[in-house]
């Protein structure tokens, strides 16, 4: 009998029932996060493009509502590097689970 190798004790540790929920919800945060952000992201220049004279409507001062959507995106990364973080460590007791579950079979 051949000894298994480290690829088929990978492959049968990624079979798991346990690791692959895990990344099921890992992609369950990552992938609508994501979209989320580059939707947010162009939109700022699809707007400025299709609706200039909405965009340049002063706000306060020079400050108008294209600057203001601007320094948000500066906001919504962090705020979602923020949710991230919450999530990855989440993520993170997950994985210690999953790997202490592959060590025991």
């Amino acid at each position: 009998m051949t000894k298994p190798t480290r690829r088929d004790e990978w492959e049968r540790f990624a079979a798991t029932p346990e690791f692959r929920s895990l990344l099921r919800k890992k992609r369950s945060f990552v992938v609508p996060a994501t979209v989320f952000f580059i939707v947010y992201y162009f939109a700022l220049p699809v707007l400025v493009g299709y609706f200039p004279e909405f965009m340049s409507r002063k706000v306060m001062g020079a400050v108008n509502i294209a600057y203001l959507f601007a320094l948000s995106q500066f906001v919504m990364a962090w705020i979602i590097a923020a949710l991230y973080v919450r999530a990855a460590n989440r993520f993170d007791r997950m994985a210690d689970e999953v790997t202490r579950t592959g060590d025991r079979r």
